[in-house]
């Protein structure tokens, strides 16, 4: 999946809203990231969520809850650096899930790979509101040295830039090897959010 849209609420819109322009707007991989809410608020959106991503075919991540995702069944589950470790989710969900690691360093992505993990989130590729405690911001550079210490170790795993990314970042960011970009903040800042994630889609190869 080249575009990956992870959800966020806004003065203008809902975790719900935001998840559905993105698909509106042809996004196939929703990641639904609820960092302060209960667990029964958590699971009421991931029900409503998990619902419109299966009328769109897409893809649905739970950022964090590996119980939920075993529970509702979802796609798969996002591990941040101080969530629970990937090989101790893939003790628990198996391998017919999806588990994507969060990577700053190239030592990350050696852990997460050893893990057991499917893909990278890997940044932030510059500074962001969206998220507390960020690592050191990668840049263009940051990503050509992870990637091409990734081919030295022969470590394949499809790698997701994501931190700060605008729409004139994203040929470039392309073109250091990644597989894809996660986004938020750009989409549901645009004046019309489903049109922003068709332009941005635009960009990105087939």
């Amino acid at each position: 999946m080249k575009l990956q849209f992870i959800t966020h609420f806004t003065d203008r819109y809902s975790y719900f809203d935001s998840a559905r322009m993105a698909l509106e707007g042809g996004c196939r991989w929703i990641q639904l990231r609820m960092k302060d809410a209960s667990p029964e608020e958590l699971e009421y959106e991931a029900r409503r969520v998990q619902a419109l991503c299966r009328e769109y075919g897409a893809t649905f991540i739970i950022d964090d809850h590996v119980e939920l995702v075993k529970k509702l069944e979802a796609d798969g589950v996002h591990l941040g650096k101080n969530d629970m470790p990937i090989a101790e989710a893939r003790k628990i969900l198996g391998n017919d899930f999806i588990i994507g690691g969060t990577a700053n360093t190239f030592e990350d992505v050696q852990m997460h790979y050893a893990a057991g993990a499917n893909y990278i989130g890997c940044g932030p590729f510059r500074f962001t509101t969206t998220k507390k405690n960020l690592s050191p911001v990668l840049g263009l550079e940051g990503y050509r040295n992870i990637l091409n210490r990734m081919k030295e170790a022969d470590i394949q795993l499809p790698v997701v830039a994501i931190g700060g990314i605008t729409y004139e970042d994203i040929p470039e960011i392309m073109q250091t090897g990644v597989s894809g970009i996660a986004l938020s903040g750009t989409i549901l800042r645009a004046d019309n959010p489903v049109e922003e994630t068709r332009r941005i889609l635009g960009l990105l190869p087939e």
